[in-house]
């Protein structure tokens, strides 16, 4: 069974747009990080939006919560910006009725990947490890390390994440 990737924006998948000097958004980089990692899980990706984690909502939250209930697949990674990373993993977490047997990994990047020097593709990769080898349960993967869902935060000073 596929692991599915449910991919809901941040900084993992903003692009640079040279005419504005902004990031904005345009498809996700999945596809291309999966090839360029020559990842060999089988994976099933649905793009459910495409925001910047700070303008995420309660709503948003609820869809990615019912959209992770409504996945058939019991192993789920979500690509998310990291800002708010902590909230949608409680959320998930905490839903009632509860997800079941799932495990669920959220990671994202603090770079976009279009930069070149990005951490995604190293998270992801990550990401999809971790989701393989835990037990059910809602968990975060970056630098690196996996953590689950209440015990972890990020450090805005250092750029990382770690145990609380």
């Amino acid at each position: 069974m596929p692991i599915h990737i449910l991919v809901t924006g941040g900084t993992f998948d903003k692009q640079y747009n040279e005419l504005t000097g902004a990031l904005a958004f345009g498809g996700t980089h999945l596809p291309e990080m999966l090839r360029l990692g020559r990842s060999r899980v089988d994976v099933a990706i649905t793009t459910l939006m495409m925001i910047d984690s700070l303008d995420m909502t309660a709503a948003d939250r609820a869809r990615i919560v019912q959209q992770c209930r409504e996945i058939a697949e019991p192993r789920i990674v979500v690509t998310h910006g990291t800002d708010t990373m902590v909230e949608t993993a409680a959320a998930l977490a905490t839903a009632a009725p509860p997800l079941g047997a799932k495990t669920i990994v959220l990671t994202g990047a603090m770079v976009p990947y279009a930069f070149g020097s990005s951490d995604g593709l190293f998270n992801l990769g990550s990401a999809l490890s971790f989701v393989q080898v835990l037990p059910p349960g809602v968990y975060l993967a970056m630098n690196g390390r996996y953590f689950t869902w209440d015990r972890v935060r990020k450090n805005r000073e250092t750029g990382v994440f770690e145990a609380l």
